[in-house]
């Protein structure tokens, strides 16, 4: 598979998908980040990925950048990633909130794409610190030699991943419209997803490989303050027995949490999908207790609108949730960015999850 030329566009759904968390936020939300977004330039990042600090001279990562592999990815049209972090020397990271960690200054995150064997996109963030994060996309030549900083608009369909389907790269406001939603912009990298208790049903799990950064590791480095050592002892894991619910509820975490969480910008809709490791171990997770049985906005076509849940328990054909994670309809897919195809497997594990679940009497 050959990528396709590079070409500059049009701002797209960024600036759209912007203004639909700026309705939502209000002054001293923790997204307020995501809302800062008009003009925002990548001025900041090097021109080129080699520049970065990723890799040594002769091409090879260089070992200050950390492996590390979350244990629920998230799904971007089958992509094979590879994901790296370094942090500053000396350095810990602040996890006194534990579902929200703090990076010190200077933190690096790199994030590389490819399809058919061929890098397509690397993604950087980095913190300049006092609550500044850069952001930057990197496009990979042809010669797969380096890649170069994209436009801040990003770049439309750069290759087909599928028939009919291509990939584009995101602009600068859709990496903020995200990653400005969660308690922390680092996605991914959170004590659920470094658990070192992986999730056999997960999907498109990757396997820990020896040398990847994890939970234990963090603890074990003196990387995190407080140290929590307890972190090590009992790796966090999804609140749920039953292994389907345990798999289906940490890909909701990963793939819709972001922004659907109790500190974003889309709090006020009253239902959170993000893992809370701070919760009551006793207490059902939070997409049990907020979105099953509830009656949401979005109405499931041809369903009786009484009828329609964001989660109706028995009953997927009810479903919002799942049927805006199969659509990709611009006005109706879930979620709205990032994606052209839908996750399959994801859908089949969530209609078994809410298939099991007790109807709702409400």
């Amino acid at each position: 598979m050959r990528a396709a030329g590079w070409k500059s566009a049009g701002i797209g759904s960024a600036l759209g998908i912007a203004a639909i968390l700026a309705s939502f936020w209000t002054p001293g939300s923790p997204a307020s980040v995501a809302v800062a977004l008009a003009g925002e330039p990548a001025s900041s990042a090097p021109p080129r990925l080699s520049e970065t600090g990723l890799y040594l001279a002769d091409g090879s990562i260089d070992p200050r950048n950390r492996p590390f592999v979350p244990q629920y990815p998230l799904w971007t049209d089958g992509a094979a990633k590879s994901r790296w972090i370094r942090l500053p020397d000396g350095s810990k990271i602040d996890v006194s909130d534990i579902d929200a960690w703090r990076f010190p200054a200077g933190t690096t995150i790199w994030k590389e794409f490819a399809w058919g064997g061929r890098k397509v996109e690397t993604r950087m963030i980095r913190f300049a610190g006092e609550g500044e994060w850069v952001f930057a996309t990197y496009l990979w030549n042809e010669e797969q030699s380096d890649a170069f900083l994209a436009p801040v608009e990003g770049v439309p369909g750069v290759i087909e991943i599928a028939a009919g389907k291509r990939h584009s790269i995101p602009g600068i406001a859709d990496c903020r419209a995200c990653h400005g939603s969660a308690p922390s912009p680092v996605l991914g990298f959170s004590a659920l997803q470094l658990s070192d208790e992986r999730d056999p049903l997960a999907p498109h799990a990757e396997a820990l490989r020896p040398g990847d950064l994890t939970l234990r590791s963090l603890v074990e480095e003196a990387r995190l303050d407080p140290p929590r050592p307890e972190l090590a002892l009992h790796p966090p894991r999804i609140r749920e027995s039953d292994p389907v619910g345990r798999a289906a509820i940490g890909y909701l975490s990963a793939n819709c949490g972001g922004c659907h969480n109790d500190r974003g910008p889309l709090a006020r809709l009253g239902f959170a999908l993000l893992h809370d490791e701070a919760g009551d171990p006793n207490a059902p997770e939070p997409a049990l207790a907020t979105a099953a049985g509830a009656r949401g906005r979005f109405l499931v076509p041809g369903v009786p609108a009484d009828s329609s849940r964001i989660v109706a328990p028995g009953a997927p054909e009810h479903t919002a949730l799942l049927h805006r994670m199969q659509s990709r309809r611009p006005a109706s897919q879930m979620p709205p960015l990032g994606t052209v195809i839908a996750d399959d497997d994801a859908v089949e594990l969530l209609r078994r999850w809410i298939k099991s679940l007790a109807p709702s009497v409400s």
